[in-house]
């Protein structure tokens, strides 16, 4: 029986990896695929995102959506039972795509493909990790020791263990394709010093692709053949030693309201509470009254975006809804507060 291929996609909080599963739905080509999506967060925004993919091929109940925490912290519970549900389907997908959170470690999940009662079944085919170029061009998330003690000397939230790089290198040791996204916000020369200095981080044989809006082609992105579940020993993990990893550091929360009269207005008030509040990341829905069309907003620190992606639908309630990311102590208060004035 042939091993269905799956694809895990990994990568740290606003890096791409929804727009990259979202173009590789889109252009399936009528291939058969399914995605298995797990968030950081109450709302489900990265499901709402790649629904409607574009593609005949991929249907609603091929979108599952897992939110009971961070799949490699809940293998055994979540994740293995998904996975043989959509393996036991009359006809399962030809390939499966797993996106995620930005807090997963990919090593323990590519460690579950090897539990007998899937590992006949299906294979890794390969571990993308996807980069927010611009980011890691600003320095965030260096593999310099100093840059990393500089870091924290100038921040006190970061005067503690930080796990951010470790999280951060992990996802490169396990990767088998890296995707150097964003490339359009970072300069000529800038670019070509960043790709140099993540190459020298990566195992022999792993390439290092540049992307724009996480636009890589399916044949690049699939068919690597990695089967990485048989390959762990040469993918290094700074948690080898650890049952779990830690992500009290972390917390989310949904600021709800209603209808934005002043869309420009509200976006200015999002970027001031993310400045002052130093919010990791921000997504999703906003209503505007006067549109027939859904607003996706996404925020990367302080790089914001906005798209209307569908029309409303029939029936639907129509109300924003934001998913606020960030590090341990947010004041929730006063972001709402901020955001819903």
């Amino acid at each position: 029986m042939r091993r269905v291929p799956a694809t895990v996609v990994t990568g740290f909080l606003g890096a791409g990896k929804t727009s990259l599963v979202r173009h590789l739905l889109a252009h399936a080509g009528g291939r058969r695929l399914a995605v298995i999506v797990n968030e950081f967060g109450e709302l489900g925004v990265d499901r709402e995102l790649l629904l409607g993919c574009g593609d005949a091929a991929c249907g609603d109940e091929d979108i599952i959506e897992l939110a009971n925490g961070c799949l490699c912290c809940t293998v055994a519970d979540d994740f293995v039972p998904t996975l043989r549900r959509l393996l036991d389907r009359d006809e399962p997908a030809e390939h499966i795509l797993i996106e995620t959170s930005g807090l997963a470690l990919p090593k323990p999940l590519v460690q579950a493909f090897a539990w007998p009662e899937i590992r006949t079944r299906t294979t890794v085919d390969g571990v993308l990790t996807v980069i927010d170029g611009a980011a890691v061009a600003a320095g965030l998330f260096a593999a310099d020791p100093g840059a990393v003690a500089r870091q924290r000397a100038a921040d006190p939230v970061l005067a503690h263990d930080n796990p951010l790089e470790e999280v951060f290198g992990d996802q490169l040791a396990c990767a088998d394709l890296v995707i150097l996204n964003k490339t359009d916000l970072i300069d000529g020369a800038r670019l070509t010093a960043l790709r140099r200095e993540i190459e020298a981080q990566l195992r022999p044989g792993v390439k290092l692709v540049s992307a724009r809006h996480g636009a890589v082609p399916l044949q690049v992105a699939l068919g690597l053949a990695a089967a990485a579940e048989d390959d762990l020993a040469s993918r290094h993990s700074a948690h080898e030693l650890e049952a779990e990893h830690d992500h009290d550091d972390f917390e989310s929360f949904v600021v709800t309201r209603g209808s934005v009269e002043d869309g420009n207005a509200f976006l200015g008030r999002l970027r001031a509470a993310i400045a002052l509040h130093d919010v990791l990341r921000v997504k999703g829905f906003v209503d505007l009254p006067g549109r027939d069309f859904r607003q996706v907003v996404q925020a990367v620190g302080d790089r914001l975006q906005q798209h209307f992606d569908r029309p409303w639908g029939a029936g639907e309630k129509r109300q924003t809804r934001l998913v606020v990311i960030g590090r341990k102590g947010l004041d929730r208060g006063a972001i709402t507060a901020a955001l819903s004035g």
